[in-house]
């Protein structure tokens, strides 16, 4: 009996010894994903994660979706130029489809989501990733796809010259091949494609994200990182810098630090400071918003009269709402296939829906007069969609793997001439007598 109770009064003081170490393992674990702490883990830890974790998020990629729609729907409806489609009453969407024309002049707030959007993904992509991983994910999701567009929008440019009409893309080679590099804007040449602008806008995004990764990612430094970005563009709209709103990007600041909150939220969920800086961000966004509302103001033979701000300021609200449900809400678990297709879809339906989409109705309206301006935009937008599928199938599967594969393998390249090895000295082996101590 005695010797029994000596073993378990051992086993209490071991269990007391052991409880300080395991309530620091418990910790560790916690902060394993990212925590507070501790930069975010590696590409190895990543794949130890829960499958739910990595899995796509549907409701986003259905916001994706619904982002490019509305965009669509101002380039094809909303519109302010007179005479889009042409002369005539007949081809004026104000006249023909007033009501989808009224929607349709607000789809322009779809810029706004995505990059709304934008901070969500990124920040997403950014976690467990070094900064050249990242580097890479992002080169290979974007150029190939806009690589082949610049290249399509060139050769039907060409083929329209051929025949004799005037190209709605450049034919000039010098303006194509500062097309490819994603920034013609800043080279001083007209972008092909009329979007790429806002490629331009992401791209400044992400080399802001991959400071972050070289300090460290975690989720106080991510916190900080969109509180001084914020407070560092507000300055820069103070002093009327033209090389803050450049490198802040002082315009849309707010709507990239709303989305990186909710990602936040997603991850490590709500609390009060997220919700704060979710607030001050979005607080910031509709107070700027104003400058975007007045750049789209209607010409003067159409009334001259500009988007009313309450109206934009509801419905980018709502979408922020949106975000908020299929994020870090109840509808993040949502898993549509269908609705992953979609997302997948939107890049490439982003690129060719202007550039590619647009001659498509105006050869129809001239083709075909009698088809009528409502079917022939159907007809475009169409077109638009299966060739973004085709893009997808084409060109993003295997040529955005590949060069995700090839740019990986180009992170850490073996020499071609390896150094040769150091002969070993021959000769006897003159062996160390072993002392031992007494």
């Amino acid at each position: 009996m005695p010797a029994f109770t000596q073993v378990a009064a051992r086993a209490t003081v071991l269990r007391a010894a052991l409880h300080p170490l395991r309530r620091r393992q418990g910790r560790a674990a916690a902060r394993s994903d990212g925590g507070p702490d501790r930069p975010a883990p590696g590409p190895d830890a990543r794949q130890e994660q829960p499958a739910a974790r990595r899995s796509r998020l549907a409701g986003v990629d259905g916001l994706r979706l619904l982002a490019a729609a509305g965009v669509a729907g101002y380039h094809y409806l909303g519109t302010p130029t007179p005479e889009f489609w042409g002369p005539g009453p007949g081809r004026d969407p104000h006249r023909a489809a007033p009501l989808l024309q009224a929607a349709g002049a607000y789809g322009w707030l779809g810029v706004e989501a995505f990059f709304l959007i934008s901070g969500f993904v990124i920040c997403m992509s950014c976690w467990g990733r070094t900064p050249a991983q990242f580097a890479v994910s992002r080169v290979a999701r974007l150029f190939p796809l806009y690589w082949a567009v610049v290249l399509l929008i060139a050769a039907a440019g060409a083929v329209a010259a051929l025949a004799g009409q005037h190209p709605s893309g450049s034919t000039d080679l010098r303006t194509d091949l500062g097309n490819l590099t994603m920034i013609p804007g800043p080279l001083g040449l007209t972008a092909t494609d009329g979007v790429a602008w806002t490629l331009w806008v992401e791209a400044r995004f992400y080399l802001l994200m991959a400071v972050l990764l070289l300090v460290g990612l975690t989720y106080r430094r991510a916190v900080a990182f969109c509180a001084l970005w914020l407070t560092l563009a507000a300055i820069g709209r103070e002093l009327h810098s033209a090389v803050a709103d450049e490198f802040l990007l002082t315009q849309y600041a707010g709507l990239f630090t709303a989305g990186i909150a909710l990602y936040l939220m997603h991850r490590f969920g709500p609390n009060l400071l997220l919700w704060l800086l979710t607030g001050f961000s979005w607080c910031y966004t509709l107070t700027l918003l104003h400058e975007r509302v007045a750049q789209h103001r209607l010409p003067a033979a159409l009334g001259g009269h500009a988007p009313s701000w309450a109206v934009c300021a509801a419905v980018l609200t709502g979408f922020l709402a949106l975000l908020a449900l299929v994020g870090p809400g109840p509808l993040g678990r949502l898993r549509l296939r269908p609705l992953v297709y979609a997302g997948a879809l939107t890049y490439p339906f982003y690129l060719v829906h202007q550039s590619l989409g647009i001659p498509v109705v105006r050869g129809l309206l001239k083709a075909v007069p009698a088809l009528g301006l409502l079917p022939s935009i159907a007809l475009g937008l169409v077109f638009s969609l299966l060739l973004a599928a085709a893009l997808h199938r084409l060109v993003d599967r295997p040529l955005g793997r590949a060069l995700r594969r090839r740019l990986t393998a180009a992170l850490d390249p073996a020499p071609l001439h390896p150094a040769p090895s150091v002969p070993l000295p021959r000769g006897p082996v003159q062996r160390v007598p072993v002392r031992h101590e007494p």
